[in-house]
């Protein structure tokens, strides 16, 4: 027999820890890096730029393009960086709570 009760239950346990892994992404961080460390770039889990550093050498008007260049390139892979961290923190959270429906990767929800 179905028992919604137990469903309902469950499906507010796993709102609560969805809710609690998400107050946890905006401690998270992660940097990009681009032209051998010239530039870097520091995000948060609310995929947020929170720090950008670079060497000064790249501070000329004559390298204005490639210091732009860089700082996409680095903030690109900060970003791909704090992705992969926020699917694992959330999938983390809901692991055991939803369904494995066989041919549904609800595991794609987060990323």
């Amino acid at each position: 027999m179905f028992d919604f009760m137990n469903m309902m239950n469950k499906v507010k346990e796993a709102q609560a820890k969805i809710k609690e892994a998400q107050g946890r992404l905006v401690h998270l961080t992660a940097e990009g890096e681009s032209g051998a460390g010239m530039v870097k770039v520091t995000v948060n889990g609310e995929r947020k730029v929170i720090k950008i550093e670079m060497d000064e050498s790249l501070i000329t008007p004559q390298d204005k393009e490639m210091l732009s260049d860089l700082i996409v390139a680095a903030t690109n892979i900060a970003m791909e960086r704090i992705d992969a961290k926020i699917k694992a923190e959330m999938k983390a959270a809901t692991e055991g709570m939803i369904p494995n429906i066989p041919g549904m990767d609800l595991g794609g929800m987060f990323g």
